[in-house]
């Protein structure tokens, strides 16, 4: 496979005279911006990415879904997703970046931060617009971490880690006021396997009932649930994620048609062709053409 145009940042390379060992950075956005000039470009991290915005406005764009910045929004990104910005008018707020293993020496369950819903990698449900009352309140938590960071007291990792998944929890309770619907846990421990089991495999399997046996399962249970929780059906949430990884590997110029519908296990190149022009409302050649 041809080196991907799109650059990879891991923790380290965007530490800001931060230890090489950290495994957290907390900053004002402004001075993240003003150290870090060219990210706006099209990038993706190793790590989960927090931005808050407490001013300015703009655009996001994450993994080709285009947001409009707003004072009181906050971004989460998981690793992998692909996302670039056009900030105006004076951009304020936080950002966060964290690895993967921050919490595990604090976690009995390895996958607990994946149980909030704006980690699912979806880039619809990362974006989170908070009320007026719960703004001030992450604003402060965020001031937390920031004068935590800059201290050199005891326990300070560990302190970071509570005040990071209190934030968490904060956004979480303060995003679901205006729900009327409340999930059963084992629906959501359901869904998040089953996209887990998407993110594996979907490049070898593309069938509802494929997914639903390593579920134990039936597929029309599968699809009802999907339908129920996420307003698509189990098949349309295996094509969506197909369709996210061919854009993201045809923004990589070096790479030919025939490479990525190879790379994506298409049958031919006329196959993938149909695939993506039939759900993405373009062809690859023009989606390719559009974003350079």
């Amino acid at each position: 496979m041809s080196k991907a145009l799109i650059p990879t940042y891991d923790i380290c390379s965007l530490a800001m005279g931060k230890p090489a060992s950290e495994d957290i950075l907390v900053a004002r956005f402004s001075e993240y911006l003003a150290a870090h000039r060219d990210i706006h470009f099209p990038h993706r991290h190793s790590f989960y990415h927090l931005a808050f915005f407490t001013a300015g406005g703009g655009s996001h764009t994450i993994d080709f879904e285009k947001f409009p910045v707003k004072p009181g929004q906050l971004y989460f990104m998981v690793p992998g997703q692909v996302h670039s910005w056009f900030f105006s008018g004076g951009i304020e707020g936080y950002v966060m970046n964290v690895s993967a293993g921050f919490f595990n020496a604090f976690l009995q369950d390895a996958d607990y931060v994946e149980r909030f819903p704006f980690f699912s990698g979806v880039s619809a449900e990362g974006v989170v617009q908070l009320p007026k009352a719960a703004i001030p309140v992450v604003t402060a938590q965020f001031e937390g971490m920031l004068k935590e960071m800059k201290g050199d007291q005891a326990y300070s990792q560990d302190m970071l880690r509570l005040q990071v998944l209190g934030m968490f929890i904060a956004v979480s309770r303060a995003s679901r006021q205006g729900e009327t619907r409340q999930e059963l846990p084992h629906n959501y421990v359901l869904l998040r396997n089953f996209r887990k089991l998407v993110e594996q495999h979907y490049m070898q399997l593309r069938l509802p009932k494929e997914y639903a046996a390593l579920l134990y399962v039936t597929p029309n249970y599968l699809n009802a649930f999907c339908r129920h929780m996420l307003g698509k059906s189990a098949g349309e949430i295996i094509r969506d994620r197909v369709l996210l990884e061919a854009k993201r590997l045809l923004i990589n110029a070096d790479m030919s048609i025939a490479t990525i519908a190879y790379q994506l296990n298409f049958a031919d190149n006329s196959y993938f062709t149909k695939f993506f022009k039939k759900y993405a409302g373009t062809t690859p050649e023009e989606f390719r053409k559009h974003i350079s």
